[in-house]
């Protein structure tokens, strides 16, 4: 168990170290200073001229969502398409069949708003094309949209007083070509070695210990992996994701993937202070999220590793913790490592079941995607914690009397209502998604049983899995509590909505926020001026995220996770 632990304080400490060089970076890459990472400059200029793309013209706010906007449109008929109509598209060798309607709108939105919530099982869902052309596509296009997004911001707010907030092409772009593609490559070739397959031959056959024949899927497996996890996707390409011995096979591989999912995330922070010259104020915010992320993390390995009381009152050891559902090649302590780092981003993979984790550690999960702010997906996570920043900075000046500004821009009206619809839209979709399914489930009886009667575990549990559904949707996680039926007509359309107003109208209005700051008049510091880059600060931020976000789950936490934990 010993073992255990440090694997644990290895990964983490693997994450912070290399996160400050690649965070400086990523602000050189979107400044358009020299890197090591020029070479790629005429890929690049290629891609401009085929796309028609100038990519030093300059956009206003509204321009830039519009171009962001419509290129997720796109793609979005793009998905559609090609998931409908995969059974007789080309790299099937498997001979997988097309998804239905309400299966590929849940499909395709997920992965298109940078979510994994899979409501299929990926070798036998889709076929190597839409894994390649749908799936992958989709897991680089999305990260760098938010990697963009938050490229834009940061320009917006370094400047002292500018109408234009960056060119969103040019930032999508070099977030692909210089950022995620380079590390993606690294990743892939240490899967290829470790055992990972990478190839385009149908399942293999092989002979189990019990002498049955048993059938394989294999096929491009470590070209996926890299960027579900660099870019907080997540998706599997497995049924069973992370914790299937090909895609996952050794402890190193795990290593590496659990690194690869919180690395960007991280870096971002850092990133935001070598972009505005602001390192001071990018280590409060990285301290607040580091402070909470390591809290999630003591919680869910100590639950874990400390196995599970029923089992114990019935006289069986448990050395190794509480192993349901979990990979023995991997460990309790990893798992829960796993379980809050995928969870304080938009990751969603799992290297072991959510479902069969403690109650506590479910309900950490849980509280990592309610609140939504500790380092979060790519870029996005970020700009969660930007809106949070508007409300403290707002509430700050009326608790002491000093004008609400922020980086030398005053906080009106018109940014607060904006940042707390935005801030207040994540509990209300998940609450009231929970809501329906649970009212559903008990005055609808004959529905939810012509759909498959939804859930495993009635009770605490069940009301925990119906939870987490919507609270993975609303946060883009996409990782689920798999005792829940959710390949169904209400899941697959309600879990669509709630995706795409969770991912497009915070973006909107995050950057609507930084598009009105960026229009103000520089207002130079004085004594006046609410210091933001102070440890006083970071903990009235911390407070208001915590009162705002997490408060607002604790009934509904109380009657399910809570519950159960009590029930033990």
């Amino acid at each position: 168990m010993n073992t255990e632990i440090l694997g644990v304080v290895a990964q983490v400490a693997l994450m912070v170290i290399l996160a400050y060089p690649l965070g400086r970076y990523i602000a050189k890459v979107y400044k358009g200073e020299k890197t090591w990472s020029d070479f790629m400059a005429p890929i690049e200029r290629v891609i401009y001229k085929v796309c028609g793309i100038d990519p030093k013209e300059e956009m206003n706010w509204k321009q830039f969502l519009k171009a962001l906007l419509i290129l997720n449109a796109f793609w979005f008929v793009w998905g559609m398409v090609l998931l409908v109509s995969q059974g007789w598209l080309p790299l099937n060798p498997d001979g997988n069949g097309p998804q239905t309607p309400d299966q590929a709108f849940n499909t395709c939105i997920s992965f298109m708003v940078n979510c994994n919530l899979q409501h299929y099982s990926g070798e036998s869902g889709l076929t190597y094309f839409t894994q390649l052309f749908v799936i992958m596509l989709f897991q680089f296009i999305t990260a760098a949209t938010g990697m963009a997004a938050m490229a834009g911001i940061m320009k917006a707010l370094a400047a002292k007083t500018t109408k234009t907030i960056g060119n969103f092409w040019y930032f999508l772009i070099r977030s692909c070509t210089r950022v995620l593609l380079p590390i993606c490559l690294v990743i892939g070739f240490i899967l290829i070695i470790e055992g990972t397959p990478m190839g385009f031959d149908g399942k293999m056959e092989v002979t189990t210990i019990e002498g049955q024949t048993q059938y394989v899927s294999q096929g491009p497996t470590a070209a996926i992996v890299p960027i579900k996890q660099l870019g907080t996707n997540g998706g599997g390409y497995f049924g069973v994701n992370s914790s299937h011995p090909l895609e996952n096979p050794t402890y190193l591989t795990n290593m590496i993937e659990c690194w690869a999912i919180l690395i960007l995330p991280m870096a971002m922070v850092f990133a935001f202070g070598f972009y505005l010259k602001r390192k001071k104020l990018a280590y409060s915010i990285f301290g607040v999220m580091l402070f909470a992320y390591l809290a999630g993390v003591w919680i869910n390995v100590s639950q874990e590793t400390g196995g599970n009381p029923r089992i114990d009152a019935m006289g069986i050891a448990q050395d190794n913790g509480a192993m349901e559902g979990k990979e023995v090649r991997l460990g309790s302590a990893a798992t829960a490592l796993w379980c809050v780092t995928t969870t304080v981003t938009s990751n969603g993979s799992v290297n072991g079941m959510h479902d069969s984790t403690m109650p506590l550690s479910g309900m950490i999960e849980m509280l990592n995607m309610q609140i939504n702010t500790w380092f979060g997906g790519v870029g996005v996570g970020w700009m969660n914690y930007f809106t949070f920043i508007i409300i403290a900075v707002f509430i700050s000046g009326l608790m002491v009397g000093r004008t609400p500004e922020f980086l030398g821009k005053k906080i009106e009206a018109r940014e607060m209502k904006i940042a707390t619809i935005v801030a207040l839209l994540h509990p209300f979709v998940i609450l009231v998604g929970t809501s329906l399914a649970a009212y559903l489930y008990v005055h609808a009886p004959s529905f939810v049983e012509n759909e498959g009667g939804w859930l495993n575990n009635p009770g605490f549990h069940g009301l925990s899995e119906m939870l987490y559904e919507f609270t993975s949707c609303a946060a883009n996680n996409g990782s689920g509590f798999e005792g829940l039926g959710d390949n169904t007509w209400f899941w697959n359309y309600s879990c669509g909505i709630v995706l795409i107003l969770s991912r497009y109208l915070p973006i909107v209005g995050q950057i609507a926020i930084a598009g009105l700051l960026a229009n103000k008049k520089y207002v130079p510091e004085s004594a006046g001026t609410l210091k933001t880059d102070t440890i006083t600060f970071g903990v009235m931020t911390f407070a208001v995220i915590f009162i705002v976000a997490a408060l607002s789950f604790f009934p509904v936490q109380a009657l399910s996770t809570i519950a159960e934990h009590f029930s033990l």
